[in-house]
């Protein structure tokens, strides 16, 4: 598969799908993987929530309003200030991010608590009125319009005051709202991860070819990591002779993309002992990858299972 152009004039062609389309298949196998491991999880989870006594948590970081095409406030905004609007098109941020109706939809007992997070309040209450009274699940339903790395740090002293509690994580942003030290806090939890890498979609365009990293904030943040060791994994430095002296030529690596998602991986393996090591790609209709979706665990059948799902949906 062809990875993303670094020269800024070929960003939005790559990139561009038509409103139609976009949000279309790849985001069907996102919610279908994703649903699939749930219906698995509450399986086994059933089977012995009793006996110890678990309390079963459910957390959707994103949760949006349900519908496919909803653009939100705190998406464009965190958009239009990383690229100054020149670089994302509308079609790009209108996202299905519907996970809530199909896991609320699983025919066996779910979970005590499901927590619904957005920034946006409209798509949050838009959210709430479509499910409360359409779905009949024992566990309590809370909406919040909030920030999700405050949600997630609050639940993680949550799970680590209790024992008994077990968490089900969903992080799938367009962007790159979500922080590393949002994800360190789940450190030592009892927490199922599932988590959006925007490999392609955004990472790739902020780290330029040049190696500039004029976003290097964002980039810090995101993966937990110094401008130093950012720039030494996904750039090349020589020196070569010129007519003007000896000259630092900067080059950045082949298959960032690729590299981008290697790198994820490799900081998740940080904070968790189990992490799939092949995340599922999710392609745009260029068939470039935009996405990779990745899981991580302190449980090693849980990440065998989730291995499972996502290596039968690649072979789809």
């Amino acid at each position: 598969m062809k990875e993303y152009s670094t020269d800024n004039e070929n960003i939005i062609e790559q990139i561009s799908e038509p409103l139609s389309r976009w949000g279309g298949q790849w985001t069907e196998d996102k919610l279908d993987t994703f649903a699939k491991y749930v219906n698995a999880y509450l399986t086994i989870m059933n089977n012995n929530r009793y006996t110890y006594n678990w309390k079963l948590i459910y957390f959707d970081g994103f949760a949006g309003s349900g519908s496919r095409y909803e653009e939100t406030n705190s998406t464009s905004e965190l958009l239009l200030d990383l690229f100054d609007g020149d670089a994302i098109n509308g079609d790009e941020i209108n996202l299905y991010q519907g996970a809530a109706e199909r896991i609320l939809s699983i025919e066996q007992e779910g979970f005590d608590y499901y927590y619904f997070i957005d920034k946006d309040k409209s798509s949050i209450n838009k959210l709430k009125d479509k499910l409360i009274g359409n779905y009949t699940k024992n566990g309590k339903l809370e909406f919040r319009c909030s920030d999700a790395n405050d949600e997630v740090i609050r639940m993680s002293k949550a799970l680590k005051s209790d024992s008994k509690f077990r968490a089900m994580v969903l992080l799938d942003p367009f962007g790159m709202q979500v922080s590393w030290d949002t994800i360190a806090s789940l450190a030592n939890t009892h927490t199922d991860l599932w988590i959006l890498i925007p490999t392609g979609v955004i990472v790739n365009r902020l780290l330029d070819r040049k190696g500039e990293l004029k976003h290097i904030e964002t980039l810090s943040s995101f993966f937990g990591l110094g401008e130093d060791e950012i720039k030494s994994f996904f750039y090349k430095r020589r020196v070569v002779n010129t007519l003007f002296g000896e000259e630092e030529i900067v080059t950045k690596v082949s298959q960032p993309i690729k590299r981008i998602a290697e790198l994820y991986i490799k900081r998740l393996k940080t904070i968790f002992a189990y992490v799939t090591e092949e995340p599922l790609v999710m392609y745009n209709t260029r068939q470039t990858p935009i996405f990779h979706f990745a899981f991580a665990s302190n449980n090693e059948t849980a990440k065998n299972i989730a291995s499972q799902i996502i290596k039968k949906k690649t072979k789809v």
